[in-house]
């Protein structure tokens, strides 16, 4: 039988990414829009659909949803663009093309990333979204995730770490991937439940767990994974003798740590039912990926 989440992401995916897509040709066509429109292509639109579906578990419309699904690709896209800046990761290749600064240059890309992070901001204070509370707590909370206190004090961790004397033990990987990985993940998953008003708990639960999850899945892909399906170079935190999850609880140990995580973020879920299988079969993609 053929599993229908795949088809389910790609479809959420796909409006989502239009969405966005049309938000970018709104501001008319100029060289950093093209840059931006190539760096939201492609990818699996994960955190949109973690924000279309708690939305949905909390009866909020889908035409209000669509918004901060589209902000968060944003936002994500941006930190992917400057992540693989010279200075960063140095990477050449992004979802099996070149990366922002390959196809232009560094100060494009720069730009570019900076625009998107502007745009995300804007999409989740559309007036479509609902109450200028709800926005605002949307805009304060997306603040929050991504700036000092969240993605970017994880990544600035992961760029100190290559230069310490001390590698990371596991409780200073995980505080550094609980920020760069795991929270927008927690904040797409949570975002349902922001606009209801309704409890954060359950999501924040299993934010946590399946962004963590989703980290432990990377370093495997990084140790496993096939470049050409990845879409991006692999085995740099191997060479680079860099510490990680497979590093630290070696292969089977990072497979089953993600597993436990799964279980318990699916677990965190009963409240909702049977209405919240469709989060559980995303954590669930999230180890079991191959890209």
């Amino acid at each position: 039988m053929t599993d229908p989440f795949p088809v389910a992401l790609a479809e959420a995916a796909r409006l989502t990414q239009a969405a966005l897509r049309t938000a970018i040709a709104e501001m008319g066509h100029l060289p950093i829009t093209e840059a931006m429109d190539y760096a939201v292509t492609g990818g699996k639109g994960l955190r949109g659909y973690l924000v279309r579906e708690s939305a949905r578990l909390h009866d909020i419309a889908p035409s209000a949803a669509i918004w901060p699904a589209a902000a968060i690709e944003a936002l994500h896209a941006y930190s992917l663009v400057h992540d693989d800046l010279p200075c960063m990761d140095d990477d050449d290749l992004r979802r099996g093309q070149p990366t922002v600064h390959r196809k232009w240059d560094e100060a494009t890309a720069v730009l570019a990333g900076d625009a998107l992070q502007a745009l995300a901001f804007e999409l989740v204070t559309r007036p479509d979204v609902g109450a200028a509370t709800v926005r605002a707590e949307l805009a304060l909370t997306l603040a929050r995730a991504s700036g000092a206190l969240g993605m970017v004090r994880g990544q600035a961790l992961d760029m100190a770490a290559e230069t310490a004397s001390v590698p990371l033990d596991l409780a200073a990987i995980t505080e550094l991937q609980a920020g760069k990985t795991g929270a927008l993940i927690t904040w797409s998953a949570t975002v349902g439940a922001r606009m209801a008003g309704a409890d954060l708990g359950p999501l924040t639960i299993y934010g946590d767990a399946i962004g963590l999850a989703f980290q432990i899945a990377d370093d495997v892909l990084d140790v496993e994974g096939d470049s050409a399906i990845v879409g991006k170079a692999v085995g740099k935190d191997q060479n680079a003798g860099k510490a990680t999850f497979v590093s630290l609880l070696g292969l089977e140990g990072a497979k089953s740590r993600a597993n436990a995580l799964i279980e318990s973020g699916c677990d965190a879920l009963a409240p909702y039912g049977q209405q919240a299988e469709s989060l559980k079969q995303a954590a669930r993609f999230v180890i079991a990926r191959k890209n």
